[in-house]
């Protein structure tokens, strides 16, 4: 059965968090997918043919694309929802070099002063590679363990 822990966001919900999205970082595109939020405010993506599915037929063990978390009226986009972001976004947008993606991946904090505070979206050449909080000096990592890679 389709996991009731997630809720289907209404137009006015998703209409908030594309709000979020411009401000945040002036995106100027349309999500043409499912918002789906978890009990701890986890938001997931789903296409939207998902609607034409009778759910309670099936037993469905994962929820669409891990899009990013929601608090405070603030958005922390995962790794692919910065892919989905970044090409559209025109402001707050860090380029890392090789090396400081390197140490990125393998979970490090990276020192780096910007003029720009609150979330930001961590790009290496022409990849967005995620999400960061800019705070005193410093680009916060906020990938999990299981993805972090020593070698790239």
């Amino acid at each position: 059965m389709f996991s009731l822990r997630l809720q289907i966001l209404n137009s006015r919900q998703v209409k908030v968090i594309k709000k979020i999205l411009t401000d945040q970082w002036s995106y100027d595109s349309k999500l043409n997918f499912v918002f789906l939020k978890s009990q701890k405010d986890k938001l997931y993506l789903i296409n939207r043919d998902i609607e034409k599915i009778n759910l309670k037929e099936f037993r469905v063990d994962n929820n669409g694309l891990y899009f990013g978390e929601l608090r405070n009226d603030e958005l922390r986009l995962s790794i692919e929802g910065s892919q989905i972001v970044g090409p559209y976004a025109k402001k707050k947008i860090v380029e890392l070099t090789q090396e400081q993606i390197v140490d990125w991946f393998a979970g490090e904090d990276i020192k780096k002063d910007l003029n720009m505070q609150g979330f930001v979206l961590v790009k290496h050449r022409k990849d967005f590679c995620g999400t960061t909080k800019h705070k005193e000096g410093i680009l916060l990592n906020f990938i999990p363990k299981s993805r972090r890679a020593k070698i790239i």
